[in-house]
């Protein structure tokens, strides 16, 4: 117990207290400033939806917007967003998502009886859903997407993960809409609902390493090497919710110490990872060896508590034919993607580093 300036004792019990005042306070902080958006991109969709009707039905260029700027920005000059740029955005905005110009290529899609193209939610549950993220990761989405259901894969990702602007950019330029859920899998046959498709989701193929710098003949090794000393990295283009755990992990089955290449537990699946590399075209003898380390972790690491353990190998290149087959009588759930980077070493610096063998060479000597 202490004393503080006032003479008041503070005690074990009045700091707990304190500590959940303050904790109220930040919640409440957080309400406000998430209200302070939503009503503030009401305003802009109002905005949106005034000009552009007004310019259908009056014929207005856009050189009223400049005026309307001006006579907005005089009578509400502590509000900021009132730009001739700003409202221009806006416009664009409500034309994106009411599908006025633009957002028709998804309409188009839908009615031409596409199958890979998702039904699109109403334009309340659109306009609701876009509100809910802030207005700068709003317009990066709506310049950098082609159609609707990708931008609003984007704006639901970015509210599951709160994802930052500069997160949000990376996942789009990285292309995670077409990535996410392409990988060859079992997991529909082998984990149950609503695992299997929460499993399925968490996998991308390809995965994208431009972020490595590697010689032109790598090995494995200098593949994992890689992709640990850029964990951080790794673990953004793997996806939210990968705990790493270790690299070359020793499991024991028998008498045999086996290593698996890498190790990390799902916070959101409640599971183990096994992730394998490979530097070379699939074979079905890659999903064996998978199949059994896999095996062993839930032999041998898994608890009560923890879901079934999944395996994903990410290799260089494969045939998707190939892997439904070697899948098909795997125990485990499993899945198989490709990786791909076009960042290599410039040519006469490849040159000038010694391949793992000139090491070994050089050190017996």
């Amino acid at each position: 117990m202490s004393k503080n300036e006032v003479g008041f004792a503070v005690t074990d019990e009045y700091k707990s207290w304190i500590d959940d005042i303050k904790k109220r306070i930040r919640q409440a902080q957080i309400k406000a400033a998430i209200k302070v958006n939503y009503e503030l991109l009401d305003l802009y969709w109002e905005l949106g939806k005034d000009i552009v009707k007004k310019q259908e039905s009056a014929k207005w260029g856009d050189a009223f917007l400049k005026t309307m700027s001006k006579d907005l920005q005089k009578a509400f000059p502590d509000l900021s967003g009132l730009s001739p740029q700003n409202l221009k955005h806006i416009r664009y905005w409500y034309k994106f998502y009411s599908q006025e110009g633009i957002g028709l290529q998804a309409v188009t899609q839908l009615e031409d009886g596409l199958d890979d193209a998702p039904s699109r939610p109403a334009l309340q549950e659109i306009e609701k859903l876009i509100k809910s993220i802030p207005w700068g990761h709003n317009q990066r989405i709506m310049y950098k997407c082609k159609s609707i259901n990708e931008a609003l894969f984007y704006v639901q990702k970015t509210m599951d993960n709160n994802w930052s602007r500069n997160v949000l950019e990376h996942q789009i330029d990285a292309s995670l809409y077409e990535r996410q859920g392409k990988a060859v899998t079992n997991f529909q046959v082998k984990l149950p609902e609503p695992q299997s498709d929460l499993a399925e989701q968490t996998l991308k193929d390809p995965y994208n390493f431009d972020f490595l710098s590697l010689r032109e003949k790598y090995d494995e090794k200098e593949l994992e090497d890689a992709l640990v000393n850029q964990i951080t990295q790794f673990l953004l283009e793997l996806g939210t919710g990968f705990s790493y755990i270790g690299r070359q992990v020793p499991i024991l089955v028998g008498k045999t110490e086996f290593r698996m290449d890498l190790l990390f537990y799902h916070v959101r699946l409640h599971c183990y990872v096994v992730v394998e590399l490979k530097t070379e075209k699939f074979k079905p003898e890659f999903a064996g060896k998978l199949n059994f380390y896999v095996t062993a972790v839930n032999k041998n690491l898994k608890a009560e508590q923890d879901n079934q353990t999944i395996g994903i190998l990410i290799c260089k290149d494969k045939d998707d034919v190939v892997a439904e087959y070697a899948l098909e009588d795997m125990s485990q759930p499993l899945g198989i993607a490709q990786y791909e980077f076009t960042k290599v070493l410039d040519k006469d610096f490849r040159s000038s580093l010694p391949t793992i063998e000139e090491i070994e060479q050089g050190l017996s000597e």
